[in-house]
């Protein structure tokens, strides 16, 4: 529950607009997070290798 409450409360605009931090759509994961892909390195190392991100290959990450 306690993960699940950190996404519910990181969807929510902040008092202060500095208080904002992204989170992985897909899993939730708060750090490492590739704001070209939206997403967390693991989830795009994931879709990467199944080649759902277009236009990268193993060498570029």
């Amino acid at each position: 529950m306690a993960k699940l409450s950190k996404i519910a409360q990181a969807k929510r605009k902040p008092k202060f607009s500095v208080r904002a931090y992204n989170r992985c759509p897909l899993c939730g994961r708060p750090r490492a997070f590739l704001r070209k892909f939206n997403m967390c390195r693991i989830c795009f190392r994931h879709r990467a290798l199944r080649g759902e991100v277009t236009g990268v290959t193993k060498s570029s990450w």
